[in-house]
């Protein structure tokens, strides 16, 4: 009886410990693909913030050539 509680706790130790890794790795799955999303707007934002610059820039200089004409 003493054997098959110890064999029945070590089983249940190890499928523990199992469930706990496949939780934890669950978890860090999810904040890469959160950590990734964060990446890609940062992206965009930098990517319209760029685009926005040029056209600034491009309005400026039409905007000179026609006072200095």
């Amino acid at each position: 009886m003493l054997c098959a509680l110890k064999t029945a706790g070590g089983l249940g130790a190890i499928i523990a410990l199992i469930l706990l890794v496949i939780a934890l790795l669950k978890k860090l799955i999810a904040l890469v693909g959160f950590l990734v999303f964060v990446i890609k707007i940062g992206i965009v934002v930098i990517f319209i913030a760029l685009l926005v610059m040029i056209a600034l820039a491009i309005f400026r200089d039409r905007s000179r050539r026609r006072n200095e004409v």
